[in-house]
């Protein structure tokens, strides 16, 4: 199986960002991936600290779905995305990665659940956070834990994401830059991939505000595809017998004394 992760910032056009999709899924598509992943936040980009993005907030069937579910049919690919869904708090929507299939289908839907209140900055001002629940989805003979950006300082939610049978971690993000950030951030999805010897696939903005560094990840902890700080896209081949001989030769999943709850 071939994943495409791509790397690009969206802004508050949405009418801009849904032409990027289309044109960014379209360019990945020439190397025949069966899924691409697209970052955090792409249907718009987050609103300033004290701002709101629930204006910019649309329902599962609006434009920016739309859009996705065409591109993944006219491409013969799935697509995960990050968009602003409309809440019961009309002022602070979810922020929600979503899942296509190749026919266009959606397979499911992840509302962020760690919101980034941290480093001086205050998501839980502008959105919802989802219920506690792994989103697990099925793409071929894989399946795909979805994750968002902030999650992956909470290992937690990635071993919860395994344990409902996860072969890979899809974690879209808007990971913003700063001080020892972007080691955070290549530090973070080594970690998850080793600790739970399962695939990551990481798809970030760039640009000023965000680090970039876009990458897939292999169960060993060994990056096998990477974009930089450009605009672009990079893909990888998922193998199962790699994941398995990994699994049998570090059995840390099986060995381990302890179990995730939720508090």
């Amino acid at each position: 199986m071939k994943i495409a992760v791509v790397q690009t910032a969206s802004s508050d056009d949405k009418a801009a960002n849904r032409e990027a999709v289309a044109r960014l899924v379209g360019e990945a598509a020439r190397d025949r991936p069966d899924l691409v992943v697209l970052p955090e936040a792409m249907m718009a980009d987050f609103a300033v600290a004290g701002g709101s993005v629930g204006a910019l907030a649309e329902a599962l069937d609006g434009e920016f779905v739309g859009v996705l579910r065409k591109a993944a049919a006219e491409h013969g690919t799935a697509i995960v995305a990050g968009m602003f869904e409309r809440s019961c708090d009309e002022d602070r929507p979810y922020n929600t990665l979503l899942a296509v299939g190749a026919d266009g289908e959606l397979l499911g839907a992840y509302r962020k659940i760690h919101l980034y209140d941290a480093f001086g900055y205050k998501e839980s001002d502008q959105l919802t956070p989802g219920d506690v629940s792994p989103v697990v989805v099925e793409i071929g003979a894989h399946k795909f834990g979805l994750m968002t950006c902030y999650d992956l300082r909470f290992p937690e939610l990635s071993r919860a994401l395994v344990d409902a049978g996860a072969e890979v971690l899809v974690v879209p993000a808007a990971w913003v830059r700063g001080p020892l950030k972007e080691f955070h951030w290549s530090t973070f999805l080594t970690a998850r991939a080793i600790e739970n010897t399962c695939y990551v696939a990481a798809a970030a903005q760039n640009g000023k505000k965000y680090c970039g560094l876009s990458q897939i990840v292999d169960p060993q902890g060994v990056g096998v595809a990477a974009v930089g700080e450009d605009d672009g896209y990079a893909t990888a081949e998922l193998s199962a017998d790699r994941l398995t001989e990994v699994r049998k030769r570090n059995p840390s999943l099986q060995n381990r004394r302890f179990t995730v709850t939720p508090r």
